[in-house]
């Protein structure tokens, strides 16, 4: 076969499916999400999309390790010569991206080695070994996430602050009036998720003004949850954009206002599929509590991971439903791990510390990786927090980037059950973001000392 032949041997029935059903495609978007949870990938023409199926598409591998702002990982970029990948496709992640004004698809890759070895740095590669690691307990993660954002209006202050489309004192907590204000661009985005296949549950309004929320009902597939949850972000932000707004998963995006958290629900099916946490009880099961005690355990190595940016740290604050202790309790929103109330058959943990601007993929990773160490050195939770956690506890997470990088670079565990090589990588790209941030001079410094 030549090389300007069509590889249809190479061709998925997903795509043939969605080429033969929408014939005015003209490009479709491969990317992935980096360490940042940032896409990066590059449009494919029609008539080469069965390159991305056939092994053709490639990526430098220090693209899963890029900064913030997109630039290379320097301190280890040039380690192997800088050297590409194979991007793998995920012929089950196609979608129609109802959002651009050119017909346009969608589609999920994944990185590997040229040897064929899987990139042990991609965060949709972690997730996979995590789950197969639960599968040898005879287990299987079930999990949803919950997001907040706020929608702008799509331009800035004088200060450069953004600029809010609801102007109501407080955010009008699960107010319908509110939610009918907005109610075209929410129309939307549920629309969207439609066509892109993500299930989208509850949508309400929070606690601040201009903020929301869409929940995604569970899934017992936990790369799916993940995708599913970065897929959630950027339609938001394409139907937002549609609308002549900006939606932003800014952590902390006012020092007086409600931060935006991401909230991670996730229980544990049995061999014989039934929920691994229920025994019955309102209290559940020893397994319960070994999970909740390894998350609380490894809450503070995995900090950074929670709290990835230097913006996150403003969102942890006394009385701000943003945990600042390892504590756990039932149906208690003042906790780092809450039981919510339900049905036996759906008991579960709340995990309730990363913010917005964290990675979904590595959100669920590292509540994963502590859930599996907590079973697998049989932990017990002390017990459960009754009351205000904020007046009984002293904060005892790393309540700043630099420290939680430390203690992140310096974790056994997040070594063990996430790997050496992904802590060490993204490890070297926030030490590169937070030297960036030195750097810069501030507005209140000249405000403050000139």
């Amino acid at each position: 076969m030549s090389g300007s032949e069509p590889l249809q041997s190479a061709l998925p029935p997903q795509l043939t499916e969605l080429l033969s059903a929408s014939p005015d495609i003209e490009i479709v978007e491969a990317f992935l999400p980096d360490l940042n949870g940032k896409l990066r990938g590059k449009w494919i023409p029609r008539s080469k999309i069965e390159t991305v199926f056939a092994g053709g598409l490639k990526m430098p591998l220090s693209t899963l390790g890029f900064d913030v702002w997109g630039r290379d990982p320097l301190a280890w970029v040039y380690d192997d010569g800088d050297a590409d990948g194979i991007c793998e496709a995920d012929a089950d992640s196609l979608a129609l991206v109802p959002w651009l004004k050119r017909p346009t698809a969608q589609i999920l890759l994944s990185l590997k080695h040229v040897s064929g070895e899987p990139c042990n740095y991609d965060p949709r590669v972690i997730l996979r070994q995590l789950s197969k690691r639960f599968n040898q307990h005879g287990l299987t993660p079930v999990l949803a996430t919950e997001m907040e954002f706020f929608l702008f209006r799509n331009d800035c202050d004088a200060a450069g602050r953004p600029v809010h489309t609801q102007t109501t004192f407080g955010g009008e907590t699960y107010g319908i009036d509110a939610m009918q204000a907005v109610s075209d661009v929410m129309h939307g985005i549920r629309d969207a998720c439609a066509v892109q296949n993500l299930p989208v549950d509850t949508l309400i309004t929070e606690a601040a003004p201009s903020q929301y929320e869409i929940n995604l009902f569970h899934q017992a597939d936990a790369l799916l949850a993940a995708d599913q949850g970065m897929l959630l972000q950027r339609a938001i932000k394409g139907v937002a954009g549609q609308h002549d707004m900006r939606a932003s998963f800014m952590a902390k995006p006012f020092s007086e206002l409600a931060g935006s958290g991401m909230h991670v629900h996730c229980s544990l099916l049995n061999d014989i599929g039934a929920n691994a946490f229920d025994n019955g009880t309102d209290e559940g099961g020893d397994l319960l509590r070994q999970a909740i005690a390894g998350c609380l355990a490894t809450m503070a190595d995995s900090m950074l991971l929670f709290a990835p940016h230097l913006n996150s740290y403003r969102r942890f604050q006394v009385d701000s439903h943003a945990p600042m202790a390892p504590t756990w309790g039932y149906d208690n929103r003042t906790v780092a791990v809450r039981v919510p109330a339900d049905s036996h058959k759906a008991m579960r943990l709340e995990h309730r510390l990363a913010g917005a601007d964290a990675s979904p993929h590595l959100v669920i990773a590292a509540i994963m990786a502590g859930m599996l160490y907590g079973i697998e050195n049989e932990l017990q939770a002390a017990s459960p927090v009754v009351g205000d956690a904020y007046r009984q506890h002293e904060p005892e997470l790393p309540n700043n980037w630099p420290d939680a990088l430390k203690k992140f670079s310096q974790s056994e565990f997040i070594g063990n059950y996430l790997g050496q090589e992904f802590q060490r990588i993204y490890a070297s790209t926030k030490r590169q973001e937070i030297a960036e941030f030195a750097r810069r001079m501030t507005p209140f410094e000249y405000q403050t000392y000139l």
